[in-house]
């Protein structure tokens, strides 16, 4: 099995206003996983005091990362981050639309991954986050599911898009990713669990993995000890895979 994890950590800013990027990454070790995605992510940033925040997680988790910027502003960046001691290709980084008649909101981006799990299998990754207006949401995830995305023949099963979609299973965009990829959260059989948002008191699940069919979900949850509820505004989202052995024809 392979452990994957996608959590949206808030500059590594918790609910308690405290700036921790350590307490975040100590979040990231108990759950031990593999993989990890990583939304809200800042890179030499004024407010979080100049940290290279997806370098240091990773180095305490003697791990490697891909980071993507969503927003660049001179040497200030925030985005995206995957982390993982595995194997790993960075195959794109790259924009998500936002449509024209909607000014001034945050740029959203995505980044794409090959990674070799301790089996032997290559599995593609993406992870993103999308923005917070119904409108943008659904322009975006139809731009994922195109040819440069999920629709690219790079981008095949064995595949996993994560991430904090801002989105519950209610959205048009939830809804729009869903019919080309499975749940994992009903792949595990998950019965009213795993809500990641808020962390204090999580009401909704707005942070998914979406699998493709080669991938089996053993099970998924979002830890939610007291440290959990403290780190960031979302609690991480866990779940263990494998990759389905592929079905070989009769001589």
């Amino acid at each position: 099995m392979t452990r994957i994890l996608t959590y949206n950590v808030h500059s590594c800013k918790g609910v308690d206003g405290k700036l921790d990027v350590g307490r975040v990454a100590e979040v990231i070790a108990q759950s031990r996983p593999d993989i990890i995605a990583l939304q809200e992510v800042d890179v030499g940033r004024r407010r979080s005091g100049h940290v290279d925040q997806a370098h240091a997680i990773a180095e305490r988790l003697g791990m490697g990362f891909h980071f993507n910027a969503a927003v660049n502003v001179e040497e200030e960046r925030y985005g995206d981050a995957i982390l993982t001691a595995l194997p790993v290709k960075l195959v794109k980084t790259g924009p998500l639309p936002c449509p024209p008649r909607l000014k001034g909101l945050e740029p959203r981006g995505a980044l794409w991954v090959e990674v070799t799990t301790a089996e032997g299998r290559t599995v593609q990754i993406v992870n993103t986050h999308l923005g917070l207006v119904p409108l943008e949401q659904r322009a975006q995830a139809q731009h994922l599911l195109g040819g440069e995305w999920l629709g690219h023949p790079r981008c095949a099963d064995p595949m996993i898009l994560l991430g904090d979609f801002n989105a519950t299973p209610r959205y048009a965009a939830y809804k729009m990713l869903a019919g080309r990829l499975r749940d994992a959260r009903r792949a595990a059989g998950v019965r009213g669990g795993a809500l990641t948002f808020p962390s204090r008191f999580p009401m909704i699940r707005i942070d998914h993995m979406f699998i493709s069919p080669s991938i089996e979900v053993a099970n998924m949850h979002a830890p939610d000890g007291a440290l959990m509820k403290l780190a960031s505004d979302h609690l991480p989202l866990v779940a263990d895979f494998r990759v389905r052995a592929p079905v070989t024809s009769p001589a």
